[in-house]
């Protein structure tokens, strides 16, 4: 079993990647950066990262979550900006918004109540 599960871009020539893989046996959850070649071809694994049990994942999770207040705490990160990568990173159209998301001048026609 080797499935990525998602990947970001961490840089020009790098780019960071979350997998499920096997390894004797044991299943193991693989964040790792992986890098494009110098002569081109598809990106390579490197040795930055991380692989742990399948198990520890709710450790990480909980760790993860700490860091996030942590980040919020120390005005690193915007709660906001956490709230948009949960719902997929990406800013939705006025089309796709919901009527509570969109400015006044975007809403279509309002519903009678």
């Amino acid at each position: 079993m080797n499935e990525v599960i998602s990947q970001f871009t961490k840089n020009a020539v790098e780019e960071v990647r979350v997998s499920l893989t096997e390894y004797r046996g044991h299943k193991l959850i693989d964040l790792r950066v992986y890098y494009e070649p110098r002569d081109g071809g598809e990106r390579l694994p490197s040795k930055k990262g991380l692989t742990i049990s399948v198990e520890l994942f709710p450790e990480l999770k909980k760790a993860l979550g700490e860091l996030e207040a942590t980040l919020v705490e120390k005005k690193l990160l915007e709660k906001e900006e956490l709230v948009a990568d949960e719902e997929g990173g990406e800013e939705q159209g006025p089309e796709e918004q919901s009527p509570e998301e969109q400015s006044p001048g975007e809403q279509g026609p309002e519903e009678d109540q």
